[in-house]
């Protein structure tokens, strides 16, 4: 059978692939598109002044402020646990390595309202280190540290599980040539083994920030809702959802809606423009 003939049989008929196409635009418009147009649509209901106003109110603004603080932590944090755990993973061979691979996926089996109660357990006043914690004048729970648990928690696995199968898929032979060629460790990770796993880094660090941004479940057990000093922009947005002030709440909503889309520009640009390098990377 000839080649082309062999290709037609094997392709799928043209109404099919239409089929499918407007399967999935109607499915994006509808489940995307449809909800980001009511977020703003919403938010702008009675003008930009009230939009406007919504966004630089006090408690508002200390969300905002919130939210950023506790991503510039627990995404730093990620980046060093992650880097360090998918050296070890990809790198080595140890006693533990699948349980260490487990415990790496564990947040994305856990319920982050679980997660968040685990925290209250033990550090929270009557928790397991709670007594300690209050003798000493340390506060967790309900504070700016627990949320930043919290979000570190739920987000670890993101730049690990980018650069785990990254860094197997490249081995280790151009790390042990620099080795035998005199280089320090520092000076392996840095010219070495960095430049080859620098885009799934980028990459993965882009999904924990989202993912930091936009956490819910966790940081609303251990915040306590303190209005203007716990509460993250989700978090402010559900209450003032439940106070029936919907202006408001859609306004602080597309804050996050934006940063969103920034983040999937930024993961489409760099999927665009390091694609190929990332690829020739993985199967070097």
């Amino acid at each position: 059978m000839p080649a082309n003939a062999t290709a037609s049989a094997l392709s799928d008929p043209a109404w099919m692939r239409r089929l499918l196409i407007a399967t999935a635009l109607v499915f994006l418009a509808l489940f995307l598109l449809l909800p980001l147009v009511a977020v703003f649509a919403e938010a702008l209901r009675r003008g930009v002044s009230a939009y406007w106003a919504a966004l630089v109110e006090e408690d508002a603004l200390a969300a905002i402020k919130l939210t950023l603080i506790v991503a510039a932590i627990a995404v730093p944090a990620n980046l060093v646990f992650g880097m360090a755990a998918s050296w070890c993973v990809a790198k080595f061979d140890f006693r533990g390595k699948n349980l260490l691979i487990t415990l790496i996926d564990l947040p994305f089996s856990v319920s982050p309202v679980i997660s968040g109660l685990i925290y209250v357990l033990l550090f929270g006043l009557n928790g397991l280190m709670g007594p300690y914690l209050k003798s000493h004048g340390i506060q967790i729970i309900f504070a700016v540290p627990g949320l930043v648990l919290a979000t570190i928690f739920v987000t670890f696995p993101f730049v690990a599980r980018e650069l785990i199968p990254l860094m197997q898929e490249q081995g280790s032979e151009e790390e042990e040539a620099a080795l035998v060629l005199g280089a320090s460790g520092w000076q392996t990770f840095w010219r070495v083994t960095l430049p080859n796993i620098k885009w799934g880094l980028l990459y993965g660090v882009l999904l924990c920030n989202a993912r930091a941004m936009g956490e819910f479940g966790a940081v609303s057990v251990v915040s306590g809702h303190v209005r203007g000093y716990t509460n993250t922009m989700p978090l402010h947005v559900e209450i003032l959802y439940n106070e029936y002030n919907f202006v408001a709440a859609f306004a602080v909503a597309s804050v996050l809606a934006m940063l969103a889309l920034v983040t999937l520009v930024a993961k489409t640009a760099l999927e665009w423009r390091f694609g190929a390098e990332l690829a020739a990377s993985r199967h070097k």
